[in-house]
């Protein structure tokens, strides 16, 4: 990793400095604390003076939304903002190599990923402002297409025109596409690599669309043997592995005559009859196929389409990681996900702006931030065991230690045996994918790894850049939005309740405030049972004459406003700290609202069927594939439902409810002569209608193809009619 200058005389890198709202949210979680243990008491009063079903539901679900607001001040007790010296890490290497980095990139479909894409972020991570004989770029493809391997070979013959642009350039935005889509000004250069970017979107375009490789754009006997390795019975599932060496370091050069960083194409083999883990399978993979051919101290995790933003991203982490008094226990340096093509005011809540941008500022203030799963520089050490403890591997050139001796990453050597870590069946009996590697038991393996990390009691950071260092693609239709959130609902609840549970494993090893922390995320499936009960319950008494929330008189309604306008405000306020608008937050809420009646309802429920044996859990990726119909209809903020999707159902039949309710309410307010009686409930259901906007249109005012489908509008609205009625006639048995 370089020779730097002794401890006590190396610049300063890094600094940290607190939050001034640290202060503000310890003393308003004090407040707020008092006001909520006093609304349970009167929930326990109350339910043991006249015991019902329904003040049962209102009672567990006020103690889940107590335990969820419980946990969350775990991120708001220490919040810290980083910056980084970069200027003078040449100064603390003191004229030594930069160490070197493996960067993984991985891809499962190239229907649904598209190899562009790919592509892209490809040659935005290998035009890094960094040596580039220090650079490798791994790309996984876990669906074992010859389309993917086809355009990684167009883009290793582009990347030796593209690189030295970038670099005489001064470029900053390095994925092509963006930089193309900027309409910088043209010079005869530009012009030609743009015709040379076309050309290579074109071919790659023409083979994806045929589902076949094109005899004429494989020009040589050597690639034309490699796409001989699909064979008929290659399938997806069923496969030998696949390594290509796309570009070598020592070999190829660029137009201008440097030297090219290292380009590997891996398709691991695969078996119906053998377990594959997902994406943390191919990581595992990568990670062992890495160290026998480059083995690089820092290894960089990326999305197949988030592309690079910024060429001084490695040195940004190198200013931790490379930092004396934090590397013995730094796992890790996560940056932020960012995302471009976000409408205005990101009607879809696809930012995650709190799970992304808020949260992991008061993670960072105690051991840091959960793995996000793209975009994290990673100390190769820390996937062997904990920083004062290491697991001894079943072969000694796996080991982080091991220094790779190889004259070519080509020799027959170095590739058979990397062909043998790739099996299917290397990892039996082994402790990959539990205690060493990335952690397998859980559809989100990201946050599973980071856990364990943490667990064996490894830290990280958080850095935050002005400028984004990646940005990626966001869905922009809302069942791919939801699905999303859907699969990662099924895999927090795997770790919720496996024995490594953060509510009780995870602070016995991580502490209070971390195991609180990590529990809030484990457990956010369930803000479905809170949602569905505000959304259903007291709307339903309503309509029924039933009065459950105190009176405008009554000194309990000033504690009811003061929790909702509290939690309200605290969140409002943290989105307008971290640069968020009014609109954008609105949207934020809402969507919360409606994940809780479809994501975080239907992944529950997946896991719960699984966990019986009625379902088998499968690995569904979102479509990165844009509709220009679709696309249109995004950037003007209309919700994009189209389909006869079942996690539909519930947040229209809400709304429905919601509806009826709200009318008679008002109704009811104009005709009784006590403006008292059930106010609350009418608020309640008046805000849900607000909110429930964008389902209205598209049920009755829409008539593109982004509406409600017709089936889902009276599915949802015999529903609740049945609900009401039955709501009625249980009152009164």
């Amino acid at each position: 990793m370089g020779s730097p200058s002794p401890a006590h005389s190396l610049p300063l890198l890094h600094t940290a400095e607190l939050s001034r709202a640290t202060y503000f949210n310890r003393v308003f979680a004090l407040v707020y604390t008092g006001a909520v243990l006093a609304l349970l008491y009167r929930h326990v009063v109350s339910l043991l003076r006249s015991p019902s079903l329904l003040s049962l539901s209102l009672l567990t679900s006020d103690l889940v939304l107590s335990f969820m607001w419980m946990t969350a001040q775990s991120f708001r007790y220490r919040l810290i903002h980083r910056r980084v010296f970069i200027e003078k890490l040449d100064e603390v290497m003191n004229g030594g190599d930069f160490p070197a980095l493996d960067v993984f990139i991985c891809t499962a479909d190239p229907y649904k990923e598209p190899p562009i894409r790919v592509v892209n972020t490809a040659l935005s991570l290998m035009a890094y402002d960094y040596p580039m004989n220090k650079v490798s770029v791994y790309v996984s493809d876990d669906g074992g297409s010859q389309l993917t391997l086809f355009a990684l070979m167009e883009a290793a013959n582009f990347a030796r025109e593209w690189l030295p642009f970038c670099r005489e350039k001064g470029i900053q935005e390095r994925a092509p596409e963006a930089y193309f889509r900027m309409n910088h000004p043209g010079c005869q250069r530009t012009e030609k690599v743009k015709m040379m970017y076309d050309s290579m979107t074109e071919k790659i375009k023409i083979v994806v669309e045929r589902e076949k490789i094109i005899n004429k754009y494989v020009n040589t006997d050597r690639d034309q043997k490699i796409f001989q390795q699909w064979k008929k019975e290659f399938t997806r599932q069923d496969h030998p592995t696949v390594l290509q060496v796309l570009l070598e370091c020592g070999k190829d050069r660029d137009v201008g005559g440097q030297v090219m960083p290292n380009l590997i194409y891996l398709a691991r083999q695969k078996s119906k009859i053998s377990p594959h883990h997902f994406k943390a399978g191919a990581l595992n993979a990568l990670l062992r196929v890495s160290s026998i051919m480059t083995n690089a101290p820092i290894i960089l995790t990326q999305d197949c389409d988030m592309f690079s933003n910024d060429p001084l991203t490695p040195r940004r982490a190198l200013c931790y990681l490379l930092d004396p008094y934090v590397r013995p226990s730094l796992a890790y340096v996560q940056f932020p996900q960012c995302f471009h093509g976000l409408s205005k005011n990101d009607i879809y809540a696809s930012a995650l702006r709190r799970i992304f941008h808020i949260n992991p500022k008061g993670l960072d203030g105690l051991t840091g931030p959960d793995y996000f799963g793209t975009g994290c520089f990673f100390s190769r050490r820390a996937f062997f065991g904990g920083p004062s403890t290491f697991v001894e591997l079943e072969m000694p050139q796996l080991s982080p230690h091991h220094a790779v001796d190889e004259p070519t990453i080509q020799s027959p050597q170095l590739l058979e045996l990397a062909q043998k870590v790739a099996s299917c069946n290397y990892e039996n009996q082994t402790l990959w994918g539990s205690k060493v590697g990335f952690s397998y038991g859980s559809l989100v393996e990201d946050f599973y790894t980071g856990y364990r990390l943490k667990r064996e009691g490894w830290k990280s950071i958080y850095c935050h850049p002005e400028k984004p260092a990646f940005l990626g693609d966001v869905p922009i239709n809302l069942v791919d939005a939801l699905s999303q959130c859907k699969r990662w609902c099924v895999g927090l609840l795997e770790v919720s309740f496996s024995k490594y549970s953060p509510l009780t494993y995870g602070i016995q090893s991580m502490g209070l405030l971390m195991g609180l922390a990590y529990s809030h995320y484990a457990f956010w499936p369930i803000w479905c049972l809170p949602l569905t009960v505000y959304a259903f319950l007291p709307q339903l008494a309503l309509l029924s004459g039933v009065s459950i929330f105190p009176m405008v008189s009554d000194p309990s309604f000033f504690l009811y406003a003061f929790l909702f306008v509290g939690a309200y405000g605290q969140d409002f306020l943290d989105f307008i700290l971290d640069k968020g608008t009014a609109q954008s937050w609105w949207n934020d809420q809402r969507m919360w609202m409606i994940r809780g009646l479809s994501s975080f309802l239907f992944g529950s429920v997946e896991y719960l069927v699984m966990n019986i044996g009625i379902a088998t859990l499968g690995f569904d990726l979102t479509s990165k594939v844009v509709d220009e119909q679709q696309n249109k209809r995004y950037e003007r903020e209309m919700f994009e439902f189209g389909v006869e999707s079942p996690m539909f159902v519930p947040m229209t039949t809400a709304a429905v409810v919601n509806l009826f309710s709200f009318l008679a309410g008002i109704m009811q307010f104009f005709k009784n002569e006590d403006k008292e009686i059930m106010h609350l409930q009418v608020l309640l259901a008046g805000f849900i209608v607000v909110n429930c906007w964008p389902i209205y249109e598209a049920m009755v005012l829409r008539t593109d193809k982004g509406k409600m489908p017709p089936k889902i509008s009276i599915i949802s609205t015999a529903l609740a009619l049945a609900l009401c009625i039955v709501f009625s006639l249980s009152l009164k048995i």
